[in-house]
């Protein structure tokens, strides 16, 4: 081994030498070859060199010129000679006039010639460079430099080399002893003889023991694995040496085996069989890293831990779903819940399938066996999204053979342990049974949902081939879930139609019901005269930018042309309220179209004129708690403070409606965050054993309370004002502010350049990802590019942008135009005016409105992402 290592490192030292000597030769040749080039061409390119060589006497001018270039070039010489061959200069002046030795054929002719010839200064490796003049060659430059004058590393490297070379041999030399030295002190000192004989001892014990042993080095892979070991793993021949994770086995005896954890009869099901798995690391004593796992089959085991856990598992399913089944009086939020404490410990998939009548809260009529079952499905949960099934809200209908027919007709459990040999419930659809086959759902349960003797629909229970198939046991499960959910299903049914009573009684007696918003927390009471139909409503109408108006009204007078006048003012005050004008604009319009209405009564046969009608309209942004004010002789809101102080702010009166020729004034007020604004109609300070004063006092008492609630509100004036006999419609509402969060505002300020779109669209996308609103990205892009490029071409003046985040996202861009663009259907043929028409596709809505001092364009999208459903780009391109 030491002659090996020796005659290794002397051959790595003389290939070292000779590849050395090979490079220094390669580099002198081109070291001289560039020296020499750029020597030649700088002097044969030099100034005044034509004229020179035309001239009575080159040699004179040319021969100091050019010793002292080639001392400064670094060259040996430098030769100026004419298209003959005939030396004008060389560092020998005798040489002078004689011919040049070397190749100037090439040169004639244009061309740079490089050789090594036996020049008279020795072995040289020149250059020869044409002089041309416009394109003719009227001279050469020739240059060259002795190849042994470059200096070479060689004689340097040389020595180090040789050191080199030494100093392996003495590393060589003594790895090698110390190699010996451990590899005896690890093998305890015994020769190789005695080393095989006690493998093959170990190895037969390994092999012949009924206990599975594995070892896994510290990388991860198999170092050994005996004949069990394969047995109980199922491993392959060649299992030495692969990684652990390649092997496919259980997760959790591959975690185990890697992680090199200490375990003591940790038990693991492998297949069929219940292992009992010791692992220990091995470099605990210094030995290598890496641990041995020793392996039991423990089947027997496995049954009783089996039973065992079954049954666990089923109490716990079973106490989940009391608690978590039926926690709303909702149907299909039962209907959900349901499907939730389902998967995954019973069921891969759960769907829930109930009859029209209960969803409205009836009960269902019964159906007759053999016949069609037509549910609609309410819910649908799994363990991945979007199974081939039919969706939530969809109306089913299952053919008689099927089980889910079977067991809403019946109202008996059906078990189809096999999907795929079921051909009642391939009756169905065959190319949907196709695709629920090929998703890989196995098994089905269906359960009817009957309670109190009445069946309301049926629960599906599907599992995937990879769960196993249902078997009988699970059957008692099924069923036990399902009638813990019929129940809760059942008392929200009965809930659903008791209150959907109310709401009906209700809605006769309220002119609408609230929209969602977030800029007001609203609670309202309407309640009509004991005698005859009056005239008194309210509205509280959404409006662009978050903002909402709040709208009290009273029509004078009682019977249906008061009920009816009411309506047409309602459903006027929502159409002004779509052109988003402020509430003195808005009184504006009201006025004129009672005016009509007057004016058409008194044209018309038989038609009363409005007797008189008092409105008051209220605007407030959450954005900046700014609400403004403007009313037609209604009495004035009350403005509760969140310390309890109330108020009522002085606003100008403005005539009632109907009466014309006077302008309607607004008033602008900071209504502080929690504070309350309260309107009503006379009817609820006003009574014949009480004049409006007191009714005022008494108002104002019961609204001083501070941190109360618009519903307790409301309940508290109402139980102070309502009179013992009601005489006038009563209409209070009560709105408490709020305020949009600064986090979810973003404004910036824009010049009115072109560039500042991109900037802009980069500041947007970043807002959006700070709201966690990346899917809206690309469409708010879109809208906002094409709103702030139109400010910018139509408009003058700095440019603002705002996004508000409220339960829709609100685009605003703002400028100091008045002009208002519209929507028109660009041609095919046309290049622009599309941008609008793709915000009209993009936004779920979008408009303009006027601000002192410009305009605001507004687009609302959805939270959801929804903005380019359904929407080619190319139709609106």
């Amino acid at each position: 081994m030491f002659v090996l290592q020796v005659l290794i490192v002397l051959l790595l030292v003389v290939a070292a030498a000779v590849t050395l000597l090979l490079q220094a030769r390669s580099d002198r040749f081109q070291a001289a070859r560039d020296r020499s080039l750029a020597a030649a061409e700088a002097f044969a390119h030099g100034p005044g060199m034509v004229q020179t060589l035309r001239g009575p006497d080159p040699s004179a001018v040319l021969q100091p010129l050019s010793l002292d270039a080639a001392r400064q070039g670094g060259v040996d010489f430098i030769v100026v000679m004419n298209r003959q061959g005939i030396r004008y200069t060389h560092p020998d002046p005798k040489l002078i006039g004689k011919h040049f030795v070397g190749t100037i054929a090439p040169s004639l002719s244009g061309h740079t010639t490089i050789e090594e010839v036996n020049g008279p200064l020795g072995e040289e490796l020149q250059v020869v460079v044409p002089v041309t003049d416009s394109g003719r060659v009227v001279g050469m430059v020739s240059s060259g430099l002795k190849v042994a004058s470059v200096s070479s590393a060689v004689d340097q490297q040389l020595p180090l080399v040789i050191g080199a070379g030494a100093a392996a041999l003495v590393l060589a030399t003594a790895g090698t002893a110390l190699v010996s030295r451990r590899l005896r002190r690890q093998t305890r000192g015994l020769g190789p003889a005695e080393m095989t004989r006690m493998y093959d001892h170990h190895d037969a014990v390994l092999h012949a023991v009924r206990e599975g042993v594995v070892i896994v080095g510290g990388d991860g892979r198999v170092v050994l694995a005996n004949d069990e070991a394969r047995r109980l793993l199922d491993l392959p021949e060649d299992v030495e040496g692969r990684a652990v994770a390649s092997l496919g086995l259980d997760p959790r005896m591959a975690e185990l085996l890697q992680s090199r954890r200490v375990a003591s009869d940790e038990v693991l099901p492998v297949g069929d069989r219940l292992l009992a798995v010791n692992n220990r690391p091995t470099d605990r004593g210094g030995g290598p890293p890496g641990s041995v796992a020793t392996l039991r089959d423990s089947t027997e085991l496995r049954a009783l831990a089996g039973r065992a856990e079954v049954a666990r598992s089923r109490l716990r399913l079973l106490y989940d779903a009391s608690v978590g089944i039926g926690t709303t009086l909702d149907v299909q939020r039962t209907a959900e819940e349901l499907t939730e404490v389902s998967v995954p410990g019973f069921a891969d998939y759960v769907t829930v399938d109930l009859a029209e009548p209960v969803l409205r809260g009836e009960e269902p009529s019964g159906a007759v066996r053999g016949e069609e079952a037509v549910v609609r499905r309410v819910a649908l949960g799994g363990v991945t999204r979007n199974p081939p099934l039919y969706k939530a809200g969809q109306l089913v209908t299952f053919a008689g053979p099927t089980p889910q027919a079977t067991g809403f007709v019946s109202g008996s459990p059906v078990l189809v342990g096999d999907l795929q040999s079921s051909e009642g419930w391939r009756t169905q659809d065959q190319e949907r049974t196709q695709a629920v086959l090929d998703f890989g759902l196995q098994s089905l349960i269906t359960v009817p949902l009957k309670a109190r003797g009445v069946l309301m629909g049926i629960a599906n229970f599907w599992r995937g081939r990879d769960s196993g198939p249902f078997e009988e046991d699970d059957l008692s499960l099924a069923e036990e879930l399902a009638a813990r959910a019929a129940v809760c299903i059942d008392n929200a049914r009965r809930y659903t139609r008791e209150h959907a009573m109310a709401v009906t009684l209700q809605h006769s007696l309220l002119p609408r019901a609230l929209p969602e918003q977030n800029a007001l927390d609203v609670a309202y009471r309407y309640l009509p005269a004991q005698a005859g139909v009056g005239g008194d409503w309210f509205d509280v109408i959404p409006l662009p930018g978050a903002r909402v108006a709040l709208v009290v009204g009273d029509v004078v007078g009682h019977g249906l042309h008061a009920a009816a006048t009411m309506g047409r003012l309602r459903t006027a005050v929502q159409n002004f309220s779509a052109l988003d004008i402020p509430p003195d604009e808005l009184l504006g319009h009201l006025d004129e179209l009672v005016t009509r209405m007057d004016q058409e009564a008194d044209e018309g046969d038989g038609d009363s004129a409005v007797a008189g009608a008092t409105c008051l309209v209220a605007i407030y942004d959450p954005s900046t708690g700014m609400c403004s004010l403007a009313r037609a002789g209604h009495p004035l809101p009350a403005l509760v403070h969140p310390d309890g102080t109330v108020e009522f702010p002085e606003m100008p009166a403005g005539p009632p409606l109907g009466l014309g020729g006077l302008p309607f004034e607004a008033a602008e007020m900071r209504l502080p965050p929690g504070s309350s604004l309260v309107l009503y109609t006379d009817g609820l300070i006003e009574d014949r054993r009480r004049d409006i004063d007191t009714g005022l006092r008494i108002l104002t008492s019961t609204l001083a309370v501070a941190d109360r609630s618009p519903q307790d509100t409301c309940e508290a004036v109402l139980g102070a004002l309502l009179p013992d006999r009601q005489t006038d419609d009563i209409a209070l509402l009560v709105a408490r502010t709020c305020l949009i969060p600064s986090e979810d505002i973003a404004e910036w300020e824009l010049p009115a350049d072109p560039a500042v779109v991109g900037r802009a669209r980069g500041d947007v996308t970043r807002q959006l990802a700070q709201w966690d609103l990346e899917e809206l990205s690309f469409t708010t892009e879109l809208i906002l590019s094409e709103l702030i490029t139109n400010a910018i071409r139509h408009a003058s003046g700095p440019i603002r942008v705002r996004l508000l985040r409220d339960r829709t996202l609100i685009c605003e861009v703002s400028d100091t135009s008045s002009t208002s663009p519209h929507l028109r259907y660009a041609a095919e043929e046309d290049e622009g005016g599309r941008g609008l028409f793709l915000v009209a596709q993009l936004a779920d809505r979008w408009g303009t409105r006027y601000v002192p001092g410009g305009k605001v364009i507004w687009s609302e999208q959805s939270l959801t992402g929804a903005g380019l459903a359904g929407l080619d780009l190319m139709d609106v391109f």
